[in-house]
């Protein structure tokens, strides 16, 4: 059985680099605002991973009112994502990555985020693709006041022996 599922995140930035982006950091002037690292393409998977194993959300798995997750790594908590949906007995069969912003441009950092992705997800980077989109100068991220982070991903349930 596959099962998909849809995550999404957006942070606002704020002064200071780098920009953490699926845990590569990007040399820029801002970073993300968050209670973690800020890493919006890590939270928008870790939600597509744990919708389609109908495990919740990343809130629910990591409240950001715990103090123990201020400043953590976001790529860590996909990783957790990743084997709590294996403990269920789903497996990652591909992920798809939208990431809206006007700045910085992805293409130059596409293939380290989806080979960084694959490695967290358990699955070849030939599994995992990674997109830059702008906004075509329209809304909060057409001013350049954040980016927005859109997710898919597949698993499907392992068949049981029993």
């Amino acid at each position: 059985m596959s099962r998909v599922g849809v995550g999404y995140d957006s942070h606002r930035f704020a002064p200071g680099g780098p920009l953490i982006l699926a845990g590569i950091s990007i040399p820029f002037d801002f970073s993300l605002v968050g209670h973690s690292d800020g890493d919006a393409v890590a939270h928008a998977v870790t939600d597509a991973i744990l919708g389609a194993a109908a495990l919740g959300d990343i809130g629910e798995m990591f409240p950001d009112t715990d103090p123990k997750l201020q400043g953590a790594n976001s790529m860590e908590m996909l990783r957790a994502a990743v084997n709590r949906a294996s403990k269920e007995g789903f497996g990652v069969v591909n992920a798809d990555v939208v990431i809206i912003t006007e700045t910085p441009r992805i293409g130059p950092y596409r293939d380290v985020m989806r080979s960084a992705l694959a490695v967290a997800l358990g699955v070849p980077m030939s599994d995992v693709s990674v997109k830059g989109k702008t906004n075509e100068r329209m809304g909060w991220i057409g001013r350049g006041e954040g980016l927005a982070c859109i997710a898919m991903v597949a698993v499907s349930r392992r068949s049981s022996t029993a």
